[in-house]
């Protein structure tokens, strides 16, 4: 069997509910059409035990030894095949089934980082949640459920021919009653897709709500609504709860259909056959078949029912995830990206008129520190505006400049897991050197398992200071062609800020690196710069040149008036 989840997933077709589902089963055909072959032939052993039986009583009523000897020995390679067979399929099911949810979660991550900060603004939070927690698991069904359906329908057909070979009479109640069946059943289906739709949604706008609480309960006991948005919450999981108890309504028909209906077919279908045994018209050993036919169908009657119930919940869960997958970013690939190899040059704003030369520290200081923050945004593509010798950004792939250009800010956080993951996922050797560069080392050692050590969540357990410090040893880690640093020691005493200064000039040698700061420690170690009022460069220099030719420099990063 394969290692899950997959390396190379491939581009999800994500036109529909049912192309993307369509795109599961033939992108893990290797484990989905064995497991669908491997329940055909498990379900047909199970249908020709019964006709085998009542063969093997008719030779036996016979007094033909011979006749029972190989009905008996049919019986038994046939048991044997219905255990390997059965044992075979589902090990092929449980690799679907895993398979297809691994494969969601892949392409909803995946998603989720392209479409970046603007995720917040394209979905809610409580619909992510939902997809990654009920959803896949609904999607990992139906793949699942296609081989037992399968299997189930060709029973069935089998059966089928068997009676019609046996009395067309029965044969003719079973291809006449099976359709009714589906159809009846199929009534059920379409209010329960809409009742399971409304009540997915209410329950990814609750989500949303209850996660705006929490990260906003401190601000509303401040100003005292918090009685209120309890109040709202409650009202809203009232009606969430309504609409669960009217899907489950509809859930318990479905179910009740599923054993009743069969129930009343398969009585009507035994009834038949023992009065035609009475009449003659079938032996003692075919009577005894249509009894055990009776109770076999009941098993791939409800399969086919419960096929019909996962495909509709997978349909309504992929449609979830496809509507994640069509969200748009700020940020679009051209239609015809300019070649990554002409990334290259002096990357520049020209709305601010900041010029970042290629192999230089430059630093960006800004009167209003946003303003040095939205340049290093249009410098790294996060807004439109950036030019790299005279080309514009937008006119290459993201995932170039992503590669090419690295900007770290204070909104980046700690991931949940082993540190040494966090900081270096690719294992790239370059974590000690970073570490050091990052005056991060300290922190490390003081862990009780090092970079083993587990990170909570958004780092909580690390001061201020200490998450940026190994933010920074993550962005030295990935050593981007150019790198762009936005306060990297805004939080840190100054001590550590002149060691990090100082070091960073050895990590970065040779490497564009742009650093937005007003900390006089660092800018007497860059080569160059750059001093942004009102959003445009006013005046460029080393930093000794600007502090004695530009006093609003000067009272910018020693804060002292001017005057």
């Amino acid at each position: 069997m394969r290692q899950l989840p997959v390396a190379d997933l491939g581009t999800p077709d994500g036109r529909s509910a049912t192309h993307y589902l369509g795109w599961l089963t033939w992108r893990f055909r290797r484990t989905v059409f064995p497991a669908i072959g491997m329940a055909i032939l498990w379900m047909l052993c199970q249908a020709v035990v019964p006709a085998i039986v009542g063969k093997a009583i008719d030779a036996a009523v016979r007094h033909d030894r011979d006749g029972l000897l190989t009905w008996s020995l049919v019986l038994f390679a046939v048991g044997a095949g219905q255990a390997f067979f059965g044992v075979s399929r589902h090990r092929f099911a449980l690799v679907n089934f895993l398979s297809a949810m691994f494969a969601t979660v892949q392409t909803t991550v995946r998603q989720a980082g392209r479409l970046g900060s603007v995720l917040s603004r394209r979905i809610d939070t409580g619909e992510v949640v939902a997809i990654g927690t009920a959803d896949i698991r609904a999607v990992g069904a139906a793949i699942d459920i296609t081989a037992r359906g399968t299997g189930s329908l060709i029973a069935v057909v089998t059966v089928t021919v068997i009676l019609l070979t046996t009395s067309v009479p029965l044969g003719l109640v079973v291809v006449l009653g099976v359709p009714v069946l589906m159809a009846v059943v199929g009534l059920l289906i379409k209010p329960l897709h809409h009742r399971q739709q409304q009540t997915r949604e209410q329950q990814g706008r609750l989500t949303s709500r209850a996660t705006d609480l929490v990260g906003g309960l401190r601000v509303l006991r401040g100003v005292g609504g918090e009685a209120v948005i309890a109040e709202r919450y409650r009202a809203q999981s009232q009606a969430l709860r309504a609409a669960g108890v009217r899907t489950a309504g509809v859930e318990s028909l479905l179910e009740a259909a599923q054993v009743l209906l069969p129930g009343i077919f398969l009585v009507l279908v035994t009834w038949l056959g023992a009065r035609f045994a009475l009449r003659g018209h079938i032996t003692v050993g075919q009577l005894v078949s249509f009894y055990a036919y009776a109770a076999f169908l009941v098993a791939p009657l409800r399969q086919l029912t419960e096929a019909l119930d996962k495909l509709t919940r997978g349909h309504v869960a992929s449609r979830r995830v496809v509507g994640l997958m069509g969200a748009t970013t700020d940020l679009p690939d051209p239609a015809t990206p300019r070649p990554a190899e002409r990334l290259t040059g002096e990357l520049a704003d020209p709305e601010s008129g900041v010029v970042v030369r290629p192999g230089q520290m430059t630093a960006i200081v800004a009167a209003l520190p946003a303003d040095a923050a939205l340049i290093a945004d249009r410098l790294g593509r996060y807004t439109e505006g950036g030019v790299v010798d005279d080309q514009p950004l937008d006119e290459f792939a993201l995932s170039v400049v992503r590669d090419r250009i690295l900007v770290a800010d204070n909104d980046a956080r700690l991931f949940t897991g082993p540190l040494r993951a966090d900081l270096d996922p690719h294992d790239t050797g370059r974590l000690p050197a970073a570490l050091h560069a990052a005056a991060a080392t300290d922190i490390v050692e003081a862990l009780p398992e090092g970079l083993d050590s587990e990170v909570a969540e958004r780092g909580r357990t690390f001061s201020g200071g200490q998450q940026q410090r190994l933010r920074l040893a993550r962005a030295l880690v990935a050593d981007p062609e150019t790198l762009i640093l936005v306060e990297p020691t805004s939080a840190v005493d100054a001590h550590t800020e002149a060691r990090i200064a100082g070091r960073l000039i050895a990590a970065r040698a040779g490497r564009t690196t742009v650093i937005c700061t007003s900390s006089p420690l660092v800018l007497d170690r860059t080569d160059r710069v750059c001093y942004v009022e009102e959003g445009r460069l006013v005046a460029e220099g080393s930093h000794h040149e600007l502090l004695t030719a530009e006093p609003r420099y000067a009272w910018t990063v020693l804060r002292e008036d001017a005057s």
